[in-house]
């Protein structure tokens, strides 16, 4: 969950196509351009951040071109406060911010370009204030995540969830005081599965992820929910399963056909160059073929989320829409990989870290 956000894992990623993709689509003459991103993604992107923010055109390109450049400063930012860092995140502006716990960490963080501020909660008070809430049993249609721009957990209570079981949660979090947040959702928490076409297997469908590769054999990096369900799908057999606990697994791709590259929808692609980790307040984009091309904003990570089916640690949170038959889709920032659909609830979706299931797999992006 550490890892470098510029770790280049492999060359590309991308959703699996069972057929020649067309060449990209030519950009809107009024669609800004910006770097990593292909016309389509751009489009979307922009569009996206135009309706729910108000923002221009130009704007938007600014504000995800500058959000990109926070990343990189960040990354380059972290292991020099690592001891004394609490928390990381792009304010409103894409610029980055980070939650330090000593002076010496802020002023080395302000050196470098990034806002600092001291919190007011350590690591290690937040990580003992989520022990004692995980202590407790699961209780499904119900996650926590950390806020790092308030330097709080956030315990999120679907209504779905158990009245009974809930209130001990809430009770159990109103006790840690200002240390935990507590929000209430319609609905619950389910993984996104099943209805229609995509890869298909046993009834169910799921979307393909990354196309990945052990330097001789094409896989697919695809959702555990997914591969534990389903043995034999249309593209190959799952050969492994990492499902409740992560939510990552494989598929031996058997079509010939694992290009790098996110199926836009339109007989275009996304060429992804690296895989990263997410940061809270980036802007990112989800491919999945239920919902096809969707984009958000990333509102928490290292989230733990209670499926009816068990409990689900280390997630993403973004308010990107995905349903069902989206599970095993792409998450991603530009031409960068950063997640696989894991689920969905209150409104918010759920990705597992790419980065995680690669080095779990020892596997290389195509």
């Amino acid at each position: 969950m550490n890892m470098s956000r510029k770790s280049v894992i492999a060359a590309a990623a991308g959703a699996l196509a069972l057929g020649l993709f067309a060449p990209a689509a030519a950009a809107s003459a009024s669609v800004p351009s910006i770097e990593g991103y292909s016309d389509v993604v751009a489009d979307k992107a922009i569009s996206t951040l135009t309706s729910e923010r108000g923002l221009g055109e130009t704007a938007a390109a600014e504000l995800l071109q500058r959000q990109q450049q926070s990343v990189d400063t960040l990354d380059d930012v972290r292991s020099a406060i690592a001891g004394d860092l609490v928390g990381e995140h792009l304010d409103a502006k894409g610029n980055p911010v980070v939650t330090v716990a000593t002076q010496a960490a802020a002023d080395k963080a302000e050196a470098a370009g990034v806002t600092a501020e001291l919190a007011e909660r350590t690591t290690e008070q937040l990580d003992a204030a989520r022990a004692e809430l995980e202590a407790l049993p699961a209780v499904p249609h119900t996650s926590l995540g950390l806020d790092p721009a308030e330097n709080q957990l956030v315990l999120t209570i679907g209504e779905k969830a158990a009245d009974s079981a809930a209130g001990k949660l809430t009770a159990a979090a109103a006790k840690l005081g200002d240390a935990v947040r507590v929000e209430h959702v319609a609905g619950g928490m389910q993984k996104s599965i099943y209805n229609g076409e995509a890869i298909t297997g046993g009834g169910s469908r799921c979307s393909a992820g990354f196309n990945v590769n052990d330097g001789s054999q094409d896989y697919i990096l695809d959702a555990g929910h997914c591969t534990a369900g389903v043995a034999e799908w249309n593209v190959g057999p799952s050969v492994d399963a990492s499902f409740p606990g992560n939510d990552y697994g494989l598929i031996r791709n058997d079509t010939g056909s694992a290009p790098g590259a996110v199926t836009l929808w339109n007989g275009s692609t996304q060429a992804i160059t690296s895989a990263s980790d997410a940061t809270v307040g980036q802007d990112i984009c989800k491919s999945g073929s239920t919902t096809q091309l969707t984009c958000g904003t990333v509102e928490a990570v290292d989230v733990t989320v209670n499926y009816a089916e068990g409990a689900v640690d280390g997630l993403i949170q973004t308010s990107a829409a995905v349903d069902s038959g989206d599970s095993g889709g792409c998450l991603f920032s530009g031409s960068t990989g950063v997640g696989i659909t894991s689920g969905m609830g209150g409104g918010s979706s759920y990705f597992q870290p790419v980065t995680e299931a690669l080095s779990a797999y020892g596997m290389s992006l195509n």
